[in-house]
């Protein structure tokens, strides 16, 4: 497809990685030189220099032959702007806006048609909900959802006390106390597609695919002890750390909001009644020390610095918090980051492109195309759901006669309400959904891709 990205910051040139890689006709559009220069000879991509929203640019770009048009640039208006200039020369055109003043937000939904919206997309709400999911399970490093929720892949660490270490994936069952499966294995930056024998070991990232009311039972059963969120900081006072106060205002959670800017402060003081905003310095240990830290039962550091963010959170570990959550607007450095304690990790510009990247590909797809796409293990292997379809391949075969590509593996099925962890006798029905795990470089764009 002819793919438009206007805007060439750190979701830009995200995207122009993930996209280029699957084989689409891309062009970047950005009025900064150098950001357009920074992709040279990394993608193979075309460039295009100008105002995003003109019709001069655009048309330069070639927007009236293009599919699809990516607006992502740092400004909202100049996103919604362009989306629709370039709806109106080319009606035919898929656009997605990204939008992040809550502000526009309700607004941009209900002018969707007039402005040629196909896809809002808003990474900082995203991160959020991301977050809020988190704090109901504070064992877990990660959560994606599949199935409407029935299916989910979790995230855990092996740490040395686990009763995971050194044991083998057969003797997983007994432990667990319930059905589940460990599709992945991260160690030492390496990604494992494991067997029955593969052995844990102290500081491997596992992920686990189980329906989502045995969440509870894998926790119970492996002796993660968790208590239940009453004490929240939050270190940062962004749209994140707005979203996430608005998601958790009905809960029964004592929040603390923690920002450097007096002006900041006021205004979130009079737009989150029911938060504590302190301002203050998260760099200044003492000044966290003073506020209680060590109190809190879980902190979610949200600034816009990465440094500043790990920081705290080693602040926060060094205290016993017992549940951390950082953000990092960076992910390139899996190894720097799987060496410190940073609890979970969450990159808002991951999510909102895993978002994007299942539209490109339900685009190309019409008919199959992937319900819910997550990335796992550091972006080494990828998590989809499909819905099966009356043409797709195998229906009504055992799992053990069927061939499967090498490195895919089918580790959920959902049928109504009733969910299932597949074994060698289990099968697929039209209508079932399925959640795939691949870690091949090939995409898989529709289920009977995972057939060899």
């Amino acid at each position: 497809m002819k793919i438009l990205i206007a805007g060439n910051g750190k979701l830009g040139d995200t995207l122009a990685g993930q996209l280029s890689s699957e084989g689409h006709d891309l062009t970047l559009i950005d009025h900064n030189p150098t950001a357009l220069n920074h992709c040279v000879g990394r993608y193979d991509v075309m460039l295009a220099e100008g105002n995003c929203a003109s019709i001069e640019t655009l048309r330069r770009a070639g927007v009236e032959k293009a599919d699809l048009l990516i607006a992502v640039t740092g400004t909202d208006e100049v996103n919604l702007l362009c989306c629709a200039t370039a709806h109106w020369l080319n009606p035919n055109l898929h656009t997605i806006v990204r939008i992040r003043d809550p502000e526009y937000a309700e607004q941009a939904y209900a002018m969707k048609d007039v402005l040629g919206l196909s896809l809002i997309v808003n990474p900082e709400k995203q991160a959020a909900s991301e977050i809020e999911s988190l704090l109901k399970y504070p064992g877990f490093l990660k959560r994606d959802r599949f199935a409407k929720g029935r299916i989910e892949i979790v995230e855990l660490l092996v740490e040395q006390e686990s009763k995971l270490c050194e044991v083998s994936l057969n003797h997983l069952t007994a432990i667990t106390k319930c059905n589940v499966l460990v599709c992945t294995v991260l160690r030492n930056g390496e990604v494992y597609a494991p067997t029955g024998s593969f052995v844990l070991q102290t500081g491997d990232r596992i992920f686990v695919t189980a329906p989502t009311d045995a969440l509870s039972i894998l926790l119970k059963n492996l002796g993660i002890v968790t208590h239940k969120v009453r004490r929240l900081m939050l270190i940062g006072g962004g749209r994140i750390s707005f979203y996430l106060a608005q998601a958790l205002r009905k809960s029964d959670i004592d929040i603390q909001l923690i920002e450097k800017d007096p002006k900041v402060c006021l205004q979130l003081a009079g737009m989150l009644p029911h938060v504590s905003v302190l301002q203050g310095d998260a760099a200044d240990q003492a000044f966290l020390e003073s506020e209680g830290i060590a109190s809190c039962d879980a902190l979610v550091t949200l600034t816009g610095i990465d440094e500043l963010n790990m920081v705290a959170s080693l602040y926060g570990k060094s205290y016993g918090v017992p549940q951390i959550i950082t953000k990092v607007g960076r992910m390139d450095r899996p190894l720097v980051l799987d060496g410190l304690p940073l609890g979970s990790l969450i990159s808002p510009r991951k999510l909102c492109c895993s978002n994007i990247v299942r539209y490109v590909r339900a685009m190309q797809n019409q008919t199959g195309a992937a319900i819910t796409v997550h990335s796992i293990a550091d972006g080494h292997t990828e998590a989809v759901e499909f819905l099966v379809q009356k043409d797709t391949l195998n229906c009504g075969v055992p799992l053990k006669k069927l061939k499967l590509k090498s490195n895919v593996l089918l580790v959920g099925i959902n049928r109504g309400s009733k969910t299932e962890i597949p074994n060698g006798d289990s099968c697929f029905y039209p209508g079932d959904s399925v959640v795939i795990v691949s870690g091949n470089p090939s995409v898989i764009l529709k289920l009977n891709d995972i057939f060899a």
